[in-house]
């Protein structure tokens, strides 16, 4: 049904990670989101909102271009690569770190996995979802180890007519 409180502001200075999973890791299908989740994508999109996104090639192809009101930062090796004009282009996540940091203090990788991975030593904060369902998809993001982490539930969202599963989102901070 509804959730616990909103997800806005607490992102703390530094790198961030948000994303969504299945029980099986599964975090894509066929360049998509393997669900329909309207509230999940509500607290993506308020907790990202103002702050500047890093996304790998293909997660800036999945969105279909810019994500609106924030700095767009797209990875990709191809220097040559196509992006929007209010898009930046980075050759690595290091690039693309720099690039956001001048921009603001706090930032968030949105994908894909590699790229996740990649920033995962570098996170100060991590949104993770988890959806409830085991996903047949053909993206999956390797399982990430949050024991030496804080964790704390900031969500739980039940099945109702616009959600097809149920899923908790947790924060995990150093």
């Amino acid at each position: 049904m509804g959730h616990t409180h909103r997800a806005e502001g607490l992102a703390r200075p530094g790198l961030a990670i948000i994303y969504a999973r299945s029980l099986n890791h599964c975090i894509g299908v066929d360049g998509g989101l393997p669900w329909s989740l309207p509230n999940e994508y509500a607290h993506f999109n308020e907790t990202t909102f103002g702050y500047p996104v890093i996304m790998g090639r293909r997660s800036y192809e999945d969105h279909d271009g810019a994500l609106p009101d924030r700095l767009n930062i797209v990875v990709s090796r191809d220097k040559e690569y196509a992006v929007a004009d209010n898009v930046l282009l980075a050759d690595s996540l290091a690039h693309a770190i720099q690039l956001a940091v001048a921009a603001h203090a706090t930032y968030f990788v949105i994908g894909g996995a590699g790229l996740i991975s990649e920033a995962l030593p570098l996170a100060t904060t991590v949104f993770e979802t988890v959806v409830d369902a085991k996903i047949e998809g053909d993206t999956f993001l390797s399982p990430l180890n949050f024991d030496e982490w804080s964790t704390q539930l900031i969500s739980r969202y039940s099945i109702d007519d616009r959600h097809q599963f149920e899923y908790q989102v947790f924060q995990h901070a150093r």
